[in-house]
């Protein structure tokens, strides 16, 4: 998160008594940290939710297959046993 890495430089500025944009060999030397965070972040953009969620489904395949076999099981019980009930 580029905030975080914001305000982290500021407390660490804060702290050795410099401006967020100056930067002094004494401070760099003590907190090389705070020069690596005010680094720009890279363009690329985190991945989705919904990619994560796909390659998270392909690393564990035998895991996704045994709760989506839970979850069609539970859900055909379900309306099974609902129109079991609303019989007539």
């Amino acid at each position: 998160m580029p905030w975080v890495r914001y305000t982290k430089s500021v407390l660490a500025s804060a702290l050795t008594m410099t401006s967020p944009t100056e930067s002094s060999p004494e401070t760099q030397s003590s907190n090389p940290s705070a020069a690596e965070e005010a680094a720009p972040v890279a363009a690329e953009p985190p991945p989705s939710y919904v990619k994560l969620a796909m390659r998270n489904m392909v690393k564990k395949r035998a895991q996704s297959l045994f709760h989506f076999g839970l979850t069609a099981t539970g859900l055909l019980a379900l309306l099974i046993g609902l129109s079991y009930l609303t019989r007539s």
